[in-house]
């Protein structure tokens, strides 16, 4: 079915949207995944803040000009699936979850911070850790010195209290 040109229109002022709100953009085709666990993939898209959308490469290249993922319009080629995400590793992380368990699904590309990426680096940017587990690595890494510290003087402290118990009481007292 093809669309009329305001049709056309809308479908690519909602792409531009996406585009301009996303860090990254995540390609991959799509041949022979049922309907049932495209939905799947949504859903579980949807659920981590990225978006997959099947669009039309013309239509696709055209809600990306002049933005950051411009550089991957050569990529854009065969039929594809293309997810955006605001959170930088969101799209790359669904795609490479969802394509081990499809051998269908074949990832293709992507684009993140105006560079190309090709399988092997949306494969990269999918082993980051998310935003939180970062932050708590952080949090960890900021506690570790004082926790040590805290530890080393209470066992000071508690070296020096078995000391103090054998010490007689008249020293203590004078």
């Amino acid at each position: 079915m093809s669309l009329n040109r305001s049709e056309k229109q809308a479908v690519i002022e909602e792409v531009t949207g996406l585009a301009a709100k996303a860090q990254t953009l995540v390609m991959a085709e799509y041949r022979g995944i049922t309907v049932a666990d495209m939905t799947k993939l949504r859903i579980d898209a949807r659920s981590k803040g990225a978006s997959f959308t099947v669009l039309k490469n013309t239509l696709a290249r055209r809600a990306v000009a002049g933005g950051a993922f411009e550089v991957a319009a050569d990529q854009m080629t065969g039929p594809l699936i293309y997810g955006f995400s605001v959170d930088p590793v969101a799209a790359a992380k669904v795609a490479a979850d969802f394509a081990k368990t499809n051998d269908k699904f074949v990832i293709r590309g992507g684009a993140f911070a105006g560079k190309t990426l090709d399988v092997a680096g949306v494969k990269q940017l999918a082993s980051i850790p998310s935003k939180e587990v970062l932050l708590a690595q952080i949090c960890g890494l900021l506690q570790s010195p004082m926790s040590r510290t805290a530890r080393v003087l209470a066992a000071l402290a508690e070296k020096k209290g078995a000391g103090a118990e054998e010490v007689p009481a008249e020293v203590v007292a004078a």
